[in-house]
């Protein structure tokens, strides 16, 4: 017999509609599965069992009243702990905002309670988000579903681990250098960073250089298309916004079209000098594209179309990006060793440093989107590396520095995505030794999530992996 969890989202969501499962059903098998697995990964930093269970049956209330019905009302989802949430306990990762209550809602939050889904809670996330990897001093790193010594990824390892667990079957992430496609592909899932301005930061996150952003992590991609839907809402304020789709289409329905044959250009190497990719994640990439070519796509090589010096100009930035959250002198102090060092490298950049180096990344992405403007798609591995042990990145006896040096190599080919502001899925269609997942990153047009989303669905149905669990599904 079927296990809920095993379902779809969409699949769940229809057995709401038929009256198959009530939300509340849904709820309570998801929270179980957390009590029995969360201790051991890591995935969830809070969870907010009463409120999931008063909010399954307010969906259920609206359904009998004859309210509207979305894609996905009826089904758990989960917050990344970077996401202020109302009345919900929002640490950020960090011991010095670990009591920290916000008073009003994320928009991305109140839209996907107005789209039906309930919240099981928040997932973990490294300390403000920094790293590439999801460790904290609140409740530890978020673990690999496939191989517990081994790290989910970052920053958003817990939203993560949280679905390719079967702790929820979609969830909430964010991406500012790479933080949904990593983590998507060390747990095996679909995950698309998505374009700058399409989701909003508001009303209270800044978008200072427009690099962050929000998107899905999910099994499949007709379940982060439907996510996205209800997501993807441009509100007054927003600095960026990405053009919305024509009246009465919707990612969802893109999912189920014909992409029809493209031109997709590829490289493995990072613009990062003297990074060496791993095998496997080369392995993946062809075997990527073999899956391209055999589904009538042109496939092409292309140079890396960035170069050396974004590693630079994305460092920067970041850097001064660490400072963005308040902490008040006495709590410094008690922040991570590679926190204090991101803070203390910001502080060391003055207004013209930035400038120069906001204004270098945006000559960049013209450069990179202009050189790759001839093809629908771009293929890159998504990782250098395969995931690391949890202790890899803070290894004791180690400097800061180092910390920092092992990141930009594990992750070499993702931020330069966010400088151009394009969508990026990871597709989870190789594995290791051991069955380890390794991803791949199909890079659409500008604002062209609809267009990736065919592009996706298409690849996942040439060659499916939802079959693939870990050990403890």
């Amino acid at each position: 017999m079927t296990e809920l969890h095993e379902l779809s989202a969409l699949d769940q969501a229809a057995a709401v509609r038929a009256g198959e499962v009530a939300p509340a059903e849904l709820v309570r098998h998801y929270l179980a599965r957390i009590e029995r697995l969360n201790e051991r990964y890591g995935a969830f930093v809070t969870v907010t069992a009463d409120q999931a269970i008063a909010q399954a049956d307010a969906v259920t209330g609206d359904a009998a009243a004859g309210g509207p019905a979305t894609p996905l009302a009826g089904v758990p989802t989960a917050i990344k702990d970077l996401t202020p949430t109302a009345g919900v306990r929002t640490t950020y990762g960090s011991r010095a905002c670990a009591d920290n209550v916000p008073e009003r809602d994320a928009h991305v939050v109140e839209l996907l309670r107005r789209g039906g889904m309930i919240s099981l809670g928040k997932t973990n996330t490294p300390e403000f988000g920094l790293c590439c990897y999801t460790d904290n001093d609140l409740i530890g790193p978020a673990r690999n579903p496939w191989d517990r010594a081994r790290g989910a990824g970052g920053s958003s390892g817990g939203a993560a681990a949280a679905v390719a667990l079967g702790l929820v079957p979609v969830a909430h992430g964010s991406d500012g250098g790479g933080s949904i496609r990593i983590p998507a592909s060390s747990c095996g899932l679909f995950g698309l960073k998505t374009s700058r301005g399409r989701i909003s930061a508001g009303p209270d996150g800044a978008d200072v250089n427009g690099l962050a952003v929000q998107g899905p992590l999910a099994r499949t991609v007709r379940d982060a298309a439907a996510m996205l839907d209800l997501m993807a809402v441009p509100m007054p304020g927003d600095p960026h916004w990405a053009p919305p789709l024509p009246a009465g289409e919707t990612f969802l329905g893109h999912a189920g079209r014909e992409p029809g044959r493209l031109r997709i250009g590829r490289y493995a190497r990072p613009a990062a000098p003297g990074v060496d990719v791993d095998p496997a994640c080369v392995e993946a990439w062809e075997h990527a594209s073999r899956v391209l070519e055999g589904l009538g796509h042109e496939v092409e090589d292309i140079p890396t179309p960035f170069g050396p010096e974004v590693s630079d100009l994305f460092v920067t930035v970041w850097g001064v990006q660490s400072l963005g959250h308040a902490v008040a002198a006495d709590a410094e102090e008690s922040l991570r060793p590679v926190t204090r060092s991101w803070r203390a490298y910001g502080r060391r950049i003055d207004g013209a440093a930035l400038a120069a180096a906001i204004g270098g990344m945006q000559r960049a992405a013209r450069a990179s989107i202009e050189a790759t403007a001839r093809y629908d798609a771009v293929l890159t591995p998504t990782l250098a590396a395969l995931p690391q042990p949890v202790e890899f990145f803070d290894e004791k006896d180690t400097e800061p520095l180092d910390n920092l040096r092992r990141q930009s190599a594990f992750s070499a080919f993702t931020s330069v995505y966010n400088m151009t502001g394009q969508p990026v899925a990871n597709l989870p269609l190789h594995r290791a030794g051991g069955g380890l997942p390794v991803g791949v990153s199909l890079v659409g047009r500008p604002a062209g999530e609809a267009a990736l989303l065919a592009l996706c669905a298409q690849v996942e149905a040439a060659d499916p992996w939802i079959g693939h669990r870990p050990p403890e599904w």
